[in-house]
């Protein structure tokens, strides 16, 4: 069967500005000074305009973890051996890994995708198989993917936010898990962004200094092979990136189109939301940045997208683990937004006029940005 990407280019939904405008006036009458919660006034009045609601929730939150291995782990860019992936689908089976315990802490749904691992975990409950292949070619030899397997995997992350949609999902989280996918990630990125190796590369799993030297050697090398062909974003994707990388910027794509909104991870999860946008603009209206992961390179990601993450734990999980963590600040800025009392409610005196010029004059109540994640088009 033949599988196409022509539903790329199906364009991104448009946040609802009259929403946005509503929320940011609801801000304003709240018992609390303008600014004063803020960037949790921003991310609610964000969510309004997302979800097209007066008043946003995160309740309903799904979280899909793409899992498959790569071919450049040959290379000894990761400190682990490549059979801990099939390894972690089992443990993700088994619900012990920390995503896991997150998606429990949070009542949120579930659901893991091996996409291609080369230990096969075999039949699991809870776990889709999706295999697409042993994991990725080693792309210092070839691209990664060939044309079906990058079409399939991007079709994955289009049906995982598909099922989302219709589960009611108010919020999307995908999570991924593969070893030696942080040198995909950093190809990926480098590709997109023309930084070199040096700029970005990082430890991943745990790599002491000579390893990151190792693994910036190898990411070169593979940009130098597939020079010619990484100036369009769905063919970088191909060449370097990953099975689970892939789904996760499909996944990313048609939850845009939908208008669902997408809490990115961490550094895998931001170079894939990078190629999502560069494939199809418009999808950064609908992605929010839960934390700086402390790889390295996500800095830049994080800039190139206009990006401001909501936490800075020094986290390098993966898996969606940040993102969930990130969650319970989105519901408390939900709470505020929709349970505040309103000045008139509460029979509370407003500031007057004078006292709000006098206040922002002397940068006392300064104004918190609208949408302090939403990245200009990235081009």
């Amino acid at each position: 069967m033949t599988i196409t990407i022509d539903w790329l280019n199906v364009p991104a939904a448009v946040p609802n500005e009259a929403r946005r405008l509503e929320a940011e006036a609801r801000q304003q009458i709240l018992t609390k000074p303008p600014g004063a919660l803020g960037r949790l006034e921003a991310m609610a009045i964000r969510l309004a305009a997302l979800q097209d609601t007066a008043q946003p929730r995160v309740e309903h939150v799904h979280i899909t973890v793409f899992a498959g291995d790569h071919g450049v782990a040959a290379e000894g860019v990761s400190a682990f051996p490549q059979a801990v992936t099939g390894e972690m689908v089992r443990n993700f089976a088994h619900g012990g890994a920390a995503i896991c315990v997150l998606a429990r802490a949070l009542n949120a749904t579930l659901e893991v995708i091996n996409l291609g691992t080369v230990n096969n975990p075999g039949p699991l409950e809870g776990v889709k198989d999706y295999r697409l292949g042993p994991g990725t070619a080693n792309f210092t030899q070839a691209p990664a993917m060939d044309e079906h397997q990058l079409a399939c995997a991007l079709a994955a992350g289009r049906h995982a936010a598909e099922r989302a949609q219709l589960a009611g999902a108010q919020l999307f989280i995908g999570g991924e898990m593969g070893i030696a996918n942080t040198t995909a990630a950093t190809a990926l990125a480098c590709a997109l962004l023309g930084h070199a190796p040096d700029c970005l590369a990082g430890p991943g799993t745990g790599l002491d200094a000579a390893g990151v030297a190792r693994k910036s050697k190898v990411i070169q090398r593979a940009l130098d092979l597939h020079y010619a062909h990484l100036g369009s974003p769905i063919a970088a994707l191909r060449r370097v990136g990953g099975f689970e990388i892939a789904a996760l910027a499909g996944a990313y794509i048609a939850c845009a189109q939908m208008g669902t909104p997408v809490l990115i991870d961490g550094f895998i999860s931001s170079s894939a939301a990078l190629a999502a946008v560069r494939l199809r603009p418009g999808t950064e209206n609908w992605l929010l940045f839960s934390h700086a992961s402390a790889e390295p390179g996500h800095r830049l990601i994080l800039e190139a997208l206009d990006a401001q993450p909501l936490l800075n734990l020094g986290m390098r999980l993966g898996e969606g683990s940040g993102a969930a963590t990130a969650v319970p600040i989105l519901r408390m800025a939900c709470a505020l937004h929709n349970e505040m009392a309103t000045f008139a409610e509460a029979a509370v005196s407003e500031a007057t006029d004078a006292s709000r010029a006098d206040c922002a004059s002397a940068d006392e109540a300064p104004t918190i940005p609208v949408h302090p994640h939403a990245p200009e088009k990235v081009t």
